[in-house]
C-alpha cells in the first residue's frame, strides 16, 4: 500500500510502493566479488537524470514508469534481491523477487534551470533522491534498488539509488538505459546482462566484517561547497593540444583508430592522428599507424589541470605528499577479457602520488604524463596484483580524504548517460545526491551537447573551492 504523504525540505512524497519483476528469477545466488566487497561501507550510488515537461499526464508517466520498470527488473534480477551472508561469512546477491523501491514525489515549485544553475546545486537536487546516504552493506533488509521520480514545475527529475556492492557505474547506465527503451516501447538493442562468477575477480577469501556491517569511513556532515564545472569540446581540444603540442590537432583526412569502449559507448575523447590514411596506385586506402610517443588523452589533460589548481588551492607545503586517484573499468583490460556487459562491479582505484612541490613545479604536460603511466599501465598483471594484494589483506575501501591531500575521480565522461529516451526526449542533465560525498571527491560527467565535452562535479571544503572558483589556469578551460 502506498504510504502516507509526507513532506521533506523540498520534495512532497505521493507514494512509496515496491516494484516486482513480471517473472521470477532462476538465478542462483551470486557471489560479490573482489571488487564488489569492499564497497560495502560505501553508501549507495546516487545518479540521476533531467528532462524537459513529458506531453503527457504525471499519473500516466508514473503508471508507465512502474510497469516498464517490472519488465526491466525480469532482465536484472540482481537489483530485485537482497544480500545475504551465509555461514561462513561469504555475501552473496540472492535474486529472491522481493522488489524494487519506487517513489513519486513532488517538488513543482522548483524549475529546471534551478536544477541546471551551478548557483542552486546541490540543495535542490539532494532530496531527488530516496534511500539517501543509506550503506551498502544495509541491503541485507533493503532493496538493492530505488526509483524516485519527482514532477517539477516544468519538468521532471528521475533519481536511481543502487548498492554499491551491487553495481558500478558500467552496470548501473546499462541497466538505465535498458530501462528507458523498454519504457519507450523499443525493441531491446542492449546487450542482456552477464552474471559470470568465474573471473580473477572471484575469491575463497572471506572479508571479515563488525557485528552490524561496516560504516563510512568519512565525516557525512562535514562542511562542503558543490558545483558542476563544464568544459566545452573546443576548450578541451585548447587543453589537449597544450599538452600534447601540435600532434593533437587533426583534420579532414585523419582518422581515430583507437578501440571503441565497450556498452555502445562513444569514446568521449577528441580525435588525434593515430592515423593517417592514403591512396594507393592501386586505389586501395592504407592506414599508417604512427605513435612516435604515448597519446595524453582528453580526460587525462583535464584531470591533470584538475590536480594542479587543487594542489594549488590547498596551499600545501611543497613536501607534502598528494594524491589523485582514479577508477578503471577492469572489463577490457583483464586476460581472458570480462564480458562487456559483466553485472557487477569490475572497477579498481589507482592512485598516483607526487609532492605538492613537483605537482606545481612541472608544467601541466608533466602532471598528465604520471597519470598516463598508471593507467597505462594497470594490465591484466597488475589488476591480479591489486586483487592478490586485497586477499592479503580483506577490507573495505576507506573512502574519504582524512589528510585533506587527496583527490578521488568517480564516474566516467565515457558513460552513455544521455542515451536514455523514457519516450519524451533526452535527458538535460545529469546529477548526482549526496552520496559518499567529502572534500576532494568528483564526479565526471559527458557534457550534454557531446563531441568531447565533459562536466565535472566537484566537490571540496569551502576555502578550497574559494580558490579554485578564481585560479586562472583553471578558469580559462571553464565553460560554465
Amino acid at each position: 500500500m502506498p504510504s502516507e504523504p509526507t513532506m521533506t525540505l523540498l520534495t512532497k512524497i505521493i507514494s512509496e510502493t515496491t516494484v516486482y519483476p513480471t517473472t521470477k528469477s532462476t538465478l542462483p545466488n551470486l557471489k560479490l566479488s573482489t571488487s564488489d566487497l569492499p564497497m560495502l561501507s560505501c553508501h549507495y550510488i546516487q545518479k540521476g537524470n533531467l528532462f524537459l515537461q513529458p506531453p503527457i499526464p504525471f499519473s500516466d508517466l508514473v503508471h508507465r514508469l512502474k510497469q516498464s520498470l517490472s519488465t526491466t527488473l525480469t532482465h536484472f534480477p540482481p537489483l530485485a534481491g537482497r544480500l545475504v551472508t551465509d555461514s561462513d561469512g561469504y555475501v552473496y546477491i540472492t535474486c529472491n523477487d522481493l522488489g524494487a523501491k519506487f517513489v513519486h514525489a513532488e517538488a513543482t515549485h522548483v524549475m529546471v534551470n534551478d536544477v541546471v544553475s551551478p548557483l542552486q546545486f546541490p540543495d535542490v537536487t539532494e532530496t531527488f533522491f530516496t534511500l539517501d546516504r543509506m550503506v551498502s552493506y544495509d541491503g541485507h533488509s533493503n532493496p538493492i534498488l530505488a526509483v524516485q521520480v519527482t514532477e517539477l514545475y516544468d519538468g521532471v527529475f528521475i533519481g536511481f539509488t543502487v548498492n554499491h556492492a551491487v553495481v558500478d557505474g558500467t552496470s548501473l547506465w546499462h541497466f538505465i538505459n535498458t530501462f528507458a527503451e523498454i519504457c519507450k516501447g523499443m525493441d531491446l538493442k542492449q546487450k542482456v546482462p552477464c552474471f559470470a562468477r568465474d573471473s580473477v575477480l572471484s575469491s575463497p577469501t572471506v572479508l571479515k566484517l563488525p557485528v552490524g556491517g561496516p560504516k563510512v569511513t568519512f565525516d557525512e556532515h562535514a562542511p562542503m561547497c558543490e558545483r558542476v564545472f563544464k568544459f566545452s569540446r573546443e576548450s578541451i581540444l585548447k587543453l589537449k593540444q597544450t599538452i600534447n603540442g601540435n600532434k593533437s590537432s587533426c583534420d579532414g583526412n585523419e582518422i581515430n583508430v583507437n578501440a571503441i569502449e565497450m556498452m555502445g559507448k562513444q569514446r568521449n575523447d577528441i580525435p588525434v592522428n593515430d592515423a593517417v590514411t592514403s591512396l594507393t596506385d592501386d586505389g586501395i586506402r592504407n592506414a599508417v599507424v604512427t605513435k612516435p610517443e604515448p597519446e595524453i588523452s582528453s580526460f587525462q589533460s583535464l584531470c591533470a589541470l584538475l590536480w594542479r589548481a587543487v594542489t594549488r588551492a590547498r596551499k600545501f607545503e611543497n613536501s607534502k605528499m598528494t594524491t589523485f586517484r582514479l577508477a578503471v573499468n577492469c572489463r577490457h583490460r583483464l586476460e581472458p577479457k570480462l564480458d562487456p556487459f559483466y553485472f557487477g562491479n569490475a572497477i579498481q582505484k589507482i592512485p598516483t602520488y607526487a609532492t605538492a612541490g613537483d605537482v606545481l613545479s612541472h608544467d601541466l604536460k608533466w602532471c598528465a604524463e604520471q597519470l598516463n603511466k598508471n593507467i597505462s599501465a594497470h594490465d591484466d598483471t597488475m589488476i591480479r596484483r591489486f586483487v592478490n594484494n586485497w586477499e592479503m589483506d580483506p577490507k573495505c575501501f576507506p573512502l574519504g580524504n582524512p589528510e585533506g591531500t587527496m583527490i578521488i575521480m568517480g564516474s566516467s565522461p565515457r558513460f552513455p548517460m544521455f542515451d536514455n529516451d523514457f519516450g519524451w526526449g533526452k535527458p538535460v542533465a545529469v546529477r548526482s545526491g549526496r552520496a559518499n560525498k567529502f572534500d576532494g571527491k568528483i564526479s565526471a560527467f559527458p557534457g550534454r551537447d557531446g563531441g568531447g565535452s565533459v562536466d565535472l562535479e566537484l566537490g571540496f571544503s569551502p576555502e578550497t573551492m574559494a580558490e579554485l572558483e578564481v585560479d586562472f589556469e583553471f578558469m580559462q578551460y571553464v565553460s560554465g
